[in-house]
């Protein structure tokens, strides 16, 4: 059996791993777009590293666009497999492609407007009709349930608290008469999240993939992340009558906010002014999430309890129209805009942090994993000017953070995840899904905990286990 690191190798974007077993079986762990690195993204995300056509069939650790965003160019290159996921996955992954091609396809017309003579056509990484055929290829699978994939293969997942429908994979492989456990973690979520449920325990295994996104750092902020937030928007919005921008996921991150901010209101400490989700595709996954209750841990079941609608609060509006979302670039009343993408790098949020940056009574809030060479990475970084829409822009507005909101597990997190493997009969660990300088801290702290067989995969590199 061999393992090929075909993204997420030596950096958080792009996974993508393939199995190929001695009968020339393929088996892909997910298929993610490579996103925020520049220059090189483009480049990566064009080319796979091997055949679509070859792969037998694909399994999807979550919906996440970096794990799930290039399956449709998999299935337009060749790929006829099924995809097994979760339920809620699957739910997922159908809003977040659709408008995933939806903007490839908008940015192609874009770029081919501007084409000088003899350029060649921009052309979308795929498109809707992609996307409809991709959805007909998956094959939902509940948690905690063991399916027969083939003669050879079985396949469990196991909840990795990461976002909805998020999942660990486990996979029986017979191979020559030898039965080999091999585990891949998806993206590993928080111990004690406000929303999910915290990772499940896994059976032993003899290889681990593992993310490490955050392998040498610890969620430790002072303060509650509701007082925090309260702090934040008093001081900008009612002190100092501006604006608080914050970049956040549509899926995971805007619904952790909602949910905090609706805490605040159930408190009667939640600061009056008008608050604004400013993305369609943010809509459309919090409805996900409302219709998959078995995600949450003991603590939101006990506030449905009082509160039917966890994700609402007075002074709330979902922005869904572009003329609305320029609207509030032209109100210069104080309010609290979330919007995405994430890291900043696209969507409205790129426009609310350009009309907003430069003025020292406005705030910047970051709220999760951001790669560094992104926009939102160059901020925290401290970057006193960035480059948006083709100019210079100062930034005199405040940065600030919230990382204990990060949806990935620290370090401490990870090594709870591992605690139920015997580190001696574990042959082999990989590790992906993390900075090359993060991943060797978080290689030691494995060591110290008796993993003594440790390896950081380069871009395409393939083992034989």
């Amino acid at each position: 059996m061999k393992i090929a690191f075909h993204g997420a190798a030596r950096t958080v974007t792009g996974s993508k791993h393939l199995i190929t077993l001695k009968n020339n079986t393929q088996i892909l762990l997910d298929c993610g777009l490579f996103q925020g690195l520049g220059n090189l993204t483009e480049g990566l995300n064009e080319s796979f590293g091997f055949a679509p056509a070859q792969v037998s069939y694909l399994i999807l650790s979550h919906a996440h666009i970096d794990h799930c965003g290039l399956l449709p160019r998999l299935v337009a290159e060749g790929f006829r497999g099924n995809i097994y996921c979760t339920p809620a996955t699957k739910d997922l992954c159908r809003i977040l492609l659709l408008d995933s091609a939806k903007i490839q396809t908008q940015d192609a017309e874009y770029a081919n407007k501007k084409l000088r003579q003899g350029e060649l056509e921009e052309m979308p990484l795929y498109t809707e009709k992609d996307v409809l055929q991709t959805l007909e290829q998956f094959k939902v699978v509940p948690y905690n349930q063991d399916f027969q994939i083939d003669a050879d293969v079985t396949l469990n997942f196991t909840d990795a608290g990461h976002i909805v429908g998020s999942a660990a994979v486990h996979l029986k492989i017979k191979e020559e008469g030898k039965t080999i456990n091999l585990t891949f973690s998806g993206d590993v979520g928080r111990y004690g999240d406000l929303l999910l449920k915290s990772p499940q325990s896994f059976p032993q295994a003899d290889y681990v993939i593992i993310e490490s996104t955050y392998g040498d750092s610890l969620h430790q902020d002072l303060d509650p992340i509701e007082d925090t937030l309260r702090e934040i928007i008093e001081q900008t919005c009612i002190v100092k009558k501006g604006k608080v921008i914050i970049p956040a996921f549509s899926v995971g991150r805007t619904q952790e906010l909602l949910y905090a901010l609706n805490a605040m209101e159930l408190k009667d400490q939640l600061p009056d002014v008008q608050y604004y989700v400013d993305s369609p595709l943010s809509l459309q996954a919090t409805e996900v999430l409302r219709n998959h209750p078995e995600v949450y841990n003991n603590g939101v079941k006990e506030v449905m309890k009082v509160d039917h609608d966890i994700f609402g609060f007075k002074g709330l509006k979902f922005i869904e129209s572009v003329e609305e979302s320029k609207a509030l670039n032209g109100d210069s009343r104080p309010c609290v805009i979330i919007s995405s993408s994430g890291m900043a790098e696209g969507g409205r949020v790129k426009h609310h942090i350009r009309n907003n940056i430069s003025d020292q009574k406005n705030t910047i809030l970051m709220v999760g994993y951001a790669e560094p060479r992104s926009l939102a990475g160059k901020l925290l970084a401290g970057h006193k000017q960035v480059w948006l829409f083709g100019q210079d822009y100062e930034v005199v507005a405040d940065i600030r953070s919230i990382k204990s909101m990060s949806a990935h597990g620290d370090y401490e997190d990870l090594l709870q995840f591992l605690s139920g493997q015997n580190p001696a009969l574990v042959k082999q660990v990989f590790l992906v899904h993390g900075e090359y300088k993060v991943q060797q801290v978080f290689a030691q702290h494995l060591q110290d905990k008796g993993f003594q067989h440790i390896l950081i995969p380069e871009q395409h590199q393939e083992f034989e286990v």
